[in-house]
C-alpha cells in the first residue's frame, strides 16, 4: 500500500498491549454522458452527508452500483459501502424503486431504464473508527472521511461510487457548502453559484473518469491554505488544526525547502504541474482519528498527524512522511503496471512490484536527504541500519514478488509493512550495483527516469516482463540480484554491498531516541496494574541515565498527562518525536517514591551495531561511496 505509517508507533503498541482489472466498454448508455454527482454539506445530519447520483438514461434492464471495497495505495480492505445509509433508487416519476443489496459495497437495480437517480447518506469513517468500527477492517485514517461542523475531509472514494461499465465516463461533481467555508481541491473547478439566500455556494468540478474522482481528495471548512511555487510545480498546502496550534504558514518553509531539495534530486523528472498536501491534525481526543501517516495520490497526499506535536517534531514528521509521498510522482504515476492502470475497486489484482512502488520510493525519500545535505551521512547510515534491523522482524526468506501479488491474503498481508524496510534496502542494493557497473554514473534514479521515458503515466508495463526489461536496460548483475533476492527468496547479505562502498558494520556510538533504541521500545506495560515502566534498556540510554532513571521505574505522567495503557500510544508517540532543547516534566514512580524530572532534553546516545566507514577502504571504494550518497 502506498500508505506511509509510523512503524515506531506500531512497535510500541505491540509491546505495550501484548501482556486495486481490465478495460470496460461503454455499452450501458445510449450516449456517453458525464455522471452527475452531488455532495451536500449544507444538509449534514448526525455527521451524515447526503449524496445524489444522476447517471443519465440507461438502455439496459439491470445495472450495478458500487462503492470501493479496496482503493489504490492501501493494499487492504476498506469496504466504503459500509458507511452508506438509506440507499434509494428513484424513477423518473419520483417513485422509489426496488434495490437489491448484493454485499457491503454493491447495489443492483432492476428496470434500470426507468432509473432517474440514486440517493444515499454517507457516514464519516473517523466517527465510526473511534467508536470501535462496524465490523471488519477499517479504512486507515488518511484514506478515510471526516464530516463535522468545522472540517470536512472528502476522500471522494468514500462518497462517490461507480457503475460497473461506466468507470471511464466523465464525472461532474457538485459540492454545496456554507459560503464561509474555505475549500481546496485539485479537481478542475468549472463553475460556482451562490444560493438565493446567499448562505451557500455550490462548486462544480470535472473529472475525466472515476479514477480521477478517487485520486483527488478535497478539504472544506475551517482550514488555512498556502500556495507557493517550487520550480515549475505549484504546491498547495491545506492544514486543519482544531485548536489552531499549527498553520500552513508555519509549515510553509519546511515544505518549500524539502520539496526544493526533492526537485533538485529528481532533476528532469517532471510529471505534475501541481501537488496538493492535505494535513489533518488529530486533536487526540477519544473521537479523534488515530491512524497516523499518509496516503499518496498521484498528485497529492492526505496526511494525518497528532496536533500535539511541537513545531520541530511536526516539521520532521512532514519531511519524513510527505517526502515519501511526493516521490510517488515517479512511481506509480510515471511507472506502473496494468494492475494499477486498470484498477478494479471491487476485486483488485495486485502487481508483483511493491519493491519498486513502495521500496524504491522509500529509498529515494531516505537517500535524497543526505544527497541534498538535509542530514549528515552518519544519520543516513543509521537509517539504513535501522531498516535492516526492522526488516528482520518479518520473513526475510519470502519472495517479495509473491508477497506483493498476494498482499490481501492472510499469509502475506502482515508482511506488507516490510516494503518500507527491506523494500527500500532492495532499492539501495540496485543503486550500488548500478553505480559499480557504470563507474558511478548510473543508479536507480537514472533507471526510474529511463522507465518513465519508456512508459509514462498513460502507458502501463506488463507485470511479468518488468524484471527482464530492467535487466536489459541495466546490467546482468542487476537481473541476477532481482531474480535471486526479489523474485527468489534468498535473504540479502548486505555486507557484500557495504563492502563495495567501503562501509562495514561494527559496535559504535549512535544517537538514541527518548523512547526507542535499536528499533525497540525501552518501555513495557503491566497489564494488571495498567502502568508503563522502563525496561533494563534504559541503562543504555545516556539521556535517561543522566536523569537518574532506572529499570522498573513507572512513568506516571509526561508533561502533566497521566500515562496509562489506554493513552500510551498517543503519549509515547509524542515522546518519540521529542528533539533536543525541549522542556519536559516527567514524573516517575519508584517503589513508594515519586521522582520529578524537570529538564531540557539533550541528545542521548547508546551503543549498538552501526554502519561505519572502513579505515581500510580503497580509493575506488571511497569514490563509489561518494557517487552513491552524493549522486
Amino acid at each position: 500500500m502506498n500508505i506511509r505509517v509510523f512503524v515506531a508507533s506500531a512497535c510500541l503498541c505491540a509491546v505495550l498491549f501484548s501482556c486495486g482489472a481490465g478495460k470496460n466498454k461503454m455499452n450501458d448508455l445510449a450516449v456517453n454522458l458525464p455522471i452527475d454527482s452531488h455532495i451536500d454539506l449544507s444538509k449534514v445530519v448526525e455527521d451524515k452527508a447526503p449524496v445524489i447520483i444522476n447517471p443519465g438514461r440507461f438502455t439496459v434492464e439491470t445495472v450495478t452500483y458500487r462503492l470501493p471495497r479496496v482503493i489504490q495505495g492501501t493494499y487492504s480492505v476498506s469496504d466504503f459501502g459500509k458507511y452508506v445509509d438509506n440507499f434509494k433508487a428513484i424513477d423518473y416519476d419520483g417513485n422509489e424503486m426496488p434495490v437489491t443489496e448484493v454485499d457491503d459495497n454493491t447495489w443492483r437495480i432492476e428496470n434500470a431504464k426507468s432509473l432517474d437517480k440514486i440517493t444515499y447518506s454517507v457516514n464519516d469513517t473517523y466517527d465510526i473508527e473511534t467508536k470501535g468500527g462496524i465490523g471488519g477492517e477499517q479504512p486507515f485514517s488518511p484514506s478515510g472521511t471526516n464530516i463535522e461542523s468545522e472540517n470536512y475531509l472528502l476522500n471522494l472514494h468514500g462518497f462517490i461510487g461507480y457503475f460497473d461499465a461506466l468507470k471511464n465516463n466523465q464525472y461532474k461533481l457538485d459540492v454545496t457548502a456554507p459560503v464561509d467555508f474555505v475549500r481546496t481541491s485539485a479537481l478542475q473547478n468549472i463553475s460556482s453559484r451562490t444560493s438565493e439566500d446567499g448562505k451557500y455556494i455550490t462548486t462544480s468540478y470535472a473529472a475525466p473518469r472515476y479514477f480521477d474522482i478517487t485520486d483527488n481528495p478535497m478539504m472544506y471548512g475551517n482550514l488555512d491554505v498556502e500556495e507557493f511555487q517550487v520550480g515549475d510545480i505549484k504546491i498547495v498546502l491545506s492544514v486543519y488544526s482544531p485548536n489552531n496550534i499549527h498553520t500552513a504558514a508555519s509549515l510553509k518553509e519546511t515544505i518549500f525547502n524539502m520539496m526544493k531539495a526533492q526537485k533538485a534530486y529528481l532533476g528532469d523528472i517532471n510529471s505534475t504541474s501541481r501537488y496538493d498536501i492535505y494535513l489533518y491534525l488529530s486533536e487526540g481526543k477519544e473521537d479523534s482519528p488515530k491512524g497516523f501517516g499518509a496516503l499518496e495520490h498521484h498528485t497529492s497526499t492526505v496526511v494525518v498527524l497528532p496536533e500535539s506535536l511541537d513545531k520541530d517534531a511536526l516539521a520532521e514528521s512532514m519531511i519524513d512522511v510527505v517526502s515519501h509521498e511526493f516521490f510517488h510522482i515517479v512511481t506509480p504515476l510515471s511507472v506502473h503496471s496494468e494492475d494499477v492502470h486498470y484498477f478494479d475497486y471491487n476485486q483488485p489484482t495486485f502487481s508483483k512490484h511493491l519493491w519498486m512502488y513502495e521500496g524504491v520510493t522509500e529509498y529515494f525519500a531516505t537517500l535524497f536527504q543526505v544527497d541534498q545535505g538535509l542530514v549528515e551521512k552518519e544519520d543516513f547510515y543509521n537509517k539504513v541500519m535501522g531498516k535492516i534491523k526492522a526488516s528482520k522482524n518479518y520473513n526475510d526468506a519470502m519472495s517479495f514478488t509473491i508477497m506483493s501479488e498476494n498482499v490481501l491474503k492472510d499469509t502475506y498481508k502482515d508482511e506488507y509493512i516490510n516494503v518500507y524496510q527491506k523494500g527500500a534496502l532492495i532499492g539501495m542494493c540496485i543503486d550500488i550495483l548500478m553505480r559499480e557497473e557504470s563507474d558511478g554514473n548510473r543508479g536507480v534514479l537514472s533507471l526510474m527516469k529511463e522507465l518513465s521515458n519508456k512508459y509514462g503515466k498513460n502507458k502501463p508495463f506488463e507485470d511479468d516482463k518488468l524484471i527482464a526489461e530492467i535487466t536489459e536496460m541495466t546490467y546482468p548483475s542487476v537481473g541476477e540480484f532481482l531474480n535471486t533476492h526479489v523474485v527468489g527468496d534468498l535473504p540479502i547479505d548486505y555486507n557484500e554491498f557495504f563492502e563495495k562502498v567501503g562501509l562495514e558494520t561494527g559496535e559504535t556510538k549512535i544517537k538514541a531516541n527518548y523512547i526507542m533504541m535499536n528499533n525497540a521500545p525501552i518501555v513495557s506495560g503491566d497489564g494488571q496494574k495498567g502502568t508503563i515502566f522502563f525496561t533494563d534498556a534504559v541503562l543504555k540510554n545516556s539521556f535517561w541515565v543522566e536523569q537518574g532513571a532506572k529499570p522498573n521505574d513507572v512513568i506516571k505522567s509526561v508533561n502533566g498527562t497521566a500515562l496509562t495503557l489506554m493513552n500510551a500510544n498517543q503519549v509515547l508517540q509524542e515522546v518519540f518525536m521529542w528533539k533536543p532543547g525541549k522542556e519536559i516534566d516527567v514524573v516517575l514512580g519508584r517503589n513508594e517514591e515519586e521522582i520529578s524530572i524537570k529538564t531540557t532534553t539533550t541528545q542521548g546516545y547508546t551503543t549498538g551495531e552501526g554502519l561505519i566507514e572502513s579505515e581500510d577502504a580503497t580509493d575506488a571504494q571511497i569514490a563509489l561511496r561518494k557517487a552513491w550518497i552524493k549522486s
